[in-house]
């Protein structure tokens, strides 16, 4: 053992320049690629601004649909699910085809719930009626 020494091993260094170069590479490559998808907005429109009271002859009647904060609906009064506010609102057109649609919800209500209620007066046949009013919290 006489002739032997003892050496350290060499430290191991990785050079890590290329990699960082393929990961901005790769950052480039996919914000360029990518697509956005345009989103769409409720098709809902506001009131009519009211008419001086002067030349009001009769007021057209409304269909009142109520959400409240647990998305309890009723439409003119009368609780209902959402599978039949759409028959609830053909039978209430059909005694008066001028009414319009006012949707009345809690801000606390589901968001998709009123989005079913706005399809099932659009699948009645109301398509520049529908109105969307929030109620104000107390």
């Amino acid at each position: 053992m006489r002739g032997r020494k003892v050496r350290n091993p060499d430290e191991a260094n990785v050079d890590l320049t290329p990699m960082l170069d393929v990961v901005f590479i790769l950052l480039i490559f996919f914000i360029v690629t990518a697509t956005f998808a345009q989103e769409e907005a409720l098709g809902l429109e506001p009131p009519p601004p009211p008419a001086p009271q002067d030349d009001i002859q009769e007021q057209v009647p409304a269909i009142l649909i109520l959400v409240d904060a647990t998305n309890l609906i009723s439409v003119n009064g009368r609780a209902t699910d959402i599978g039949s506010v759409r028959a609830n609102i053909e039978r209430v057109r059909a005694e008066n085809p001028e009414s319009a649609v006012v949707i009345q919800a809690h801000p606390k209500s589901k968001s998709g719930v009123i989005v079913l209620i706005r399809d099932a007066a659009y699948n009645a046949g109301y398509m520049d009626r529908v109105n969307l009013v929030l109620t104000a919290v107390e």
